[in-house]
């Protein structure tokens, strides 16, 4: 059976759509339950859903916003339920997350942004440049003043370390990116080396970002 997608205001979430999104997170080790979600359809503007027929397999909350001015796409909150399709549900999430920023900022780059605690979240990422952190990469300034307008973006200013990129938690469940690898051969060893440091228990996350260059965008939405 085919995933559809579909992308909407936060404001038109119904209280059993939140519930199901709490249900597929239950497998998982972030801990959004339906009230932490709840907050998220106040702070997001966008959610995109996949569902498998009736079942829902995945699910993002972003926003497309410019961060001094430069166009960006934040995933706030995003979780994909632990089958074998995952993978995919997950290329189509983000597919139409890029639909909807080629349509936002037409002919520029995008800045793709989010924090992750687990190395599969780093599939989210295939097909983007300059992807910071990366393995053997040392940060630039620019690529470290990123991440601090990142962490500050994400309510957490002044709690990243801007070296390794890990945004240390404050012990209650924070937003990420919830994916699971299916094959952990899946993620390089050295990218996964990357959330070694990542202390779960306080709920640390990676902040991660990459750029989607406008002629990538275009390609992959050659109808807009």
């Amino acid at each position: 059976m085919a995933i559809v997608v579909d992308t909407k205001d936060c404001t038109a979430l119904s209280d059993s759509e939140l519930a199901d999104m709490a249900d597929i997170c239950a497998e998982g080790p972030a801990g959004f339950d339906v009230g932490f979600l709840s907050k998220q359809r106040e702070e997001w503007v966008l959610i995109t859903q996949a569902r498998e027929g009736s079942r829902l397999c995945g699910f993002s909350f972003c926003t497309l916003e410019r961060i001094g001015g430069t166009p960006s796409l934040l995933v706030g909150v995003a979780s994909v339920k632990r089958t074998s399709k995952r993978e995919s549900v997950l290329r189509a999430i983000m597919a139409d997350q890029y639909r909807r920023a080629v349509l936002a900022f037409p002919d520029e780059d995008v800045l793709v942004g989010t924090r992750m605690a687990d190395s599969g979240a780093f599939l989210a990422f295939r097909g983007l440049e300059d992807v910071v952190p990366r393995p053997g990469h040392k940060a630039t300034g620019e690529e470290r003043a990123w991440g601090r307008r990142l962490a500050k973006r994400f309510g957490a200013e002044g709690r990243i370390d801007d070296r390794t990129f890990v945004l240390a938690g404050d012990g209650s469940a924070c937003g990420v990116l919830d994916h699971e690898a299916l094959k952990p051969e899946a993620v390089e060893p050295a990218v996964a080396a990357l959330l070694d440091t990542i202390n779960a228990g306080r709920y640390d996350s990676l902040v991660t970002f990459g750029w989607a260059m406008a002629e990538d965008l275009a390609a992959r939405n050659p109808d807009r």
